[in-house]
């Protein structure tokens, strides 16, 4: 069956049986808007978009990972400033001759991914169009201070929570050709498993930005594009430089060992730039004791006479490897 055979009542009807209502939710799916308690008297709000054959490939990734992947990034924004998500809206774009059960497990992808982190899915848009095109928009509430990604001090230590470099590692093993695009878990794709399963659907550790917050973290970013672009946010937001330090980013590169060899790629090279995984980057004050799940992997500095804000590792300074808007960037 395709999506142009089922009716716009009949998917918002799937989309309800679906998508969790939230605890948070007032009003949810049905009206013209949906209305969310706030009870903090703010509300934090991030919104991405994910575009079929830019962000994903439907020939590796199923509809269910898809939905859980553009989830996890929006959820792991609000997690990034130190927020719970409260309630997600969903903006979708879809071929009529998609099929509709590869449609519906996107749904229930976003869905369970939304549900498993408290939040609400309670409301959005359907349109037809040439490709698969999902908006999420997130909403969310913080328990204490807003952490923003300008607080960084000289002498604080730069912690990062979650994988480095799996997801990058993800991606060169299929467009390499040196995994089946068909192939799922460990069964089938044995180590390679979980460098596979992060690129198609990443699972960052939601709470871990909340933690950080909670101790005294003064700058924090989740880690959409790879720690060498997103520190140098953080830096220049700050006005300080970041220094990585090689022995850390060698122990997170050793453990990509056996996907740089398939693949002949320098695992150090994942580490730095690799994004997609969400977890945090985040600057802590030289005397906190770092919440569990996060480690050191260098430390912010004043910038010398004549020096811009940057992130730098082995003396040279780091440019990130993805750009939306440049072709060779690397996706």
């Amino acid at each position: 069956m395709k999506l142009g055979d089922l009716s716009e009542a009949q998917l918002v009807s799937h989309f309800r049986e679906s998508f969790p209502r939230g605890d948070r939710t007032i009003i949810g799916i049905g009206d013209d808007c949906a209305q969310v308690a706030a009870p903090e008297g703010s509300f934090i709000v991030t919104t991405d978009v994910m575009v079929e054959d830019q962000h994903f490939h439907l020939s590796w990734s199923t509809g269910y990972e898809v939905g859980a992947r553009v989830a996890a990034q929006n959820l792991a924004d609000i997690d990034a400033m130190g927020g719970r998500p409260s309630a997600l809206v969903a903006s979708v774009v879809a071929p009529r001759d998609m099929d509709a059960d590869v449609f519906l497990d996107v749904v229930r992808g976003l869905g369970d991914r939304a549900r498993e982190a408290g939040a609400g899915v309670v409301g959005g848009d359907l349109s037809a169009g040439e490709k698969l095109v999902i908006s999420i928009t997130a909403f969310g509430y913080c328990p204490g201070p807003v952490v923003r990604r300008d607080g960084a001090r000289p002498g604080d230590v730069i912690a990062v929570s979650g994988t480095l470099g799996y997801s990058y590692a993800g991606l060169d093993l299929l467009e390499g050709g040196h995994v089946d695009p068909s192939a799922r878990g460990v069964e089938q794709l044995g180590e390679l498993a979980p460098f596979v399963d992060t690129y198609r659907a990443p699972s960052p550790p939601l709470g871990s930005g909340v933690a950080a917050a909670a101790v005294g973290a003064q700058a924090m970013m989740d880690l959409s594009d790879g720690p060498a672009t997103d520190a140098a946010r953080i830096a220049k937001a700050s006005g300080v430089v970041i220094e990585f330090d090689r022995p850390a980013i060698e122990q997170e590169a050793w453990r990509l060992q056996t996907p740089a060899r398939i693949c002949q790629a320098d695992p150090v090279w994942w580490v730095l730039q690799g994004g997609e995984e969400h977890g945090m980057i985040a600057a802590f004050p030289p005397d906190v004791a770092l919440p569990e799940g996060f480690r050191a992997i260098g430390r912010a500095r004043s910038c010398e006479s004549g020096e811009d804000p940057c992130a730098m590792f082995d003396g040279e300074v780091l440019r990130g490897a993805w750009d939306h808007f440049q072709a060779d960037s690397v996706d």
